[in-house]
């Protein structure tokens, strides 16, 4: 089942949602419409409950050049400043996708198709695990307009590669390529079909007790802003959520009659 929008394409693949990014006369580069096309994706995958997974990619040879300009008004003249702010669009666009893509109930993989630049980099980086093709490149293209690592750009990169090839990257707006992306650290892996690969890893996750891998996404993120002994006490916390779920019963019981488990994602 495929859905169309003017932006983005929604398509159900069993126990998959596959998201795609629709703009590739524009390298894909966000309009506010589109983040609006997205977010409707994203409550159509939510509202599923067959959906256990969630791959994310783009259309044609790119997957997201960040923020289409024509969003800002240029033009000279009275209230110009006001009007190319990039700041409203921001916070009313980037910050709730990469917000949402941070609290999706299920997993989310992202297929980078070609090149990720400036928030575009930071979409990708938001999503649980990153599969891009050889040609694939990660820019962070900000530098070169004057601007700064936005949509979460600024705090995923340092958490991904450190400090010191984060700030370099941030400030020159050198091209990553997407195998020296996975030798540091910023993606999972690098395939010649990166969206097949993709959708492959979605396969394997859907048919996993998906409360658990959601669990534990939150806990890796959120671990370096806590103590070991207050995470120690999350844990525990997130262990005995857990321990009242059908997955957890249906694992254990599994593991003891020595079969394969049948997860629910419940």
């Amino acid at each position: 089942m495929t859905e169309t929008t003017a932006s983005v394409l929604y398509e159900v693949r069993g126990a998959v949602a596959l998201v795609t990014l629709n703009r590739p006369q524009a390298l894909n580069s966000f309009t506010r419409e589109m983040h609006q096309c997205l977010w409707a994706a994203f409550d159509q995958a939510e509202a599923n409950p067959a959906i256990r997974a969630l791959v994310l990619t783009g259309a044609g040879r790119g997957f997201c050049a960040g923020l289409d300009l024509s969003e800002l008004d240029f033009t000279a003249g009275a209230g110009l400043l006001e009007r190319a702010d990039p700041g409203p669009v921001i916070n009313d666009a980037f910050n709730p996708t990469t917000r949402r893509l941070q609290t999706l109930r299920m997993p989310v993989i992202c297929a980078v198709n070609g090149v990720a630049a400036g928030a575009g980099a930071s979409v990708a980086m938001a999503c649980d695990m990153v599969i891009a093709a050889p040609s694939a490149s990660f820019v962070q293209a900000f530098s070169k307009i004057g601007l700064i690592p936005d949509a979460g750009g600024s705090w995923l990169l340092v958490e991904r590669l450190g400090l010191p090839r984060a700030m370099a990257l941030a400030m020159t707006g050198e091209k990553l390529m997407a195998d020296k992306a996975k030798e540091w650290g910023l993606i999972w892996d690098v395939a010649e079909d990166c969206l097949a690969a993709a959708l492959a890893l979605a396969d394997k996750l859907a048919v996993m007790p998906t409360k658990a891998l959601v669990a534990t996404r939150h806990l890796l993120r959120d671990a370096g802003t806590r103590s070991l002994d207050a995470h120690l006490n999350v844990e525990r916390d997130t262990q005995s959520m857990l321990g009242k779920t059908h997955d957890y019963m249906e694992g254990v019981n599994a593991f003891l009659q020595k079969r394969a488990p049948q997860f629910k994602g419940e």
